[in-house]
């Protein structure tokens, strides 16, 4: 049902389309640009339609980073995060992997729960009294 592959300049537009914030903030749709200029982001479709995109990058201390997962509302709770997740953790060059999210944010603790990451610690003071959550997965043997 799914697939997923490289971001490209032509699906901008579709992402900011369905990504609430991009809708709002400029900032946001300048980084999804960034993210697809350097290879970063990828983007998941079901019947060729972009429903979800993904940055990958390595600039957390030299270590994969998953620094957004974003799944248009409509495919939410269908599989498509967790696919795009398990895609990023294929293709991720280090031998382990961390991503962040606000502690409100209660169904992407739950994926991240489902797919086996651990929490790593707390940063606090980037949202107002929603601390992030960092965590952790190790993907290769001798990682941890």
């Amino acid at each position: 049902m799914f697939s997923i592959r490289p971001a490209t300049n032509t699906d901008v537009d579709v992402i900011c389309e369905f990504d609430s914030v991009a809708q709002q903030d400029k900032q946001r749709r300048a980084f999804v640009e960034r993210s697809i200029d350097a290879g970063y982001c990828f983007v998941i479709e079901a019947q060729q339609h972009v429903v979800g995109y993904a940055v990958l990058e390595y600039s957390f201390y030299d270590q994969g980073f998953v620094s957004m997962l974003y799944i248009h509302p409509e495919y939410r709770r269908q599989s498509a995060g967790v696919k795009l997740m398990q895609h990023l953790e294929s293709v991720c060059q280090t031998p382990k992997i961390f991503t962040s999210t606000n502690l409100s944010n209660l169904p992407m603790q739950s994926l991240l729960a489902k797919l086996g990451y651990t929490l790593s610690g707390v940063i606090h003071h980037l949202d107002e009294a929603d601390p992030e959550l960092v965590y952790v997965k190790y993907l290769r043997r001798g990682a941890g």
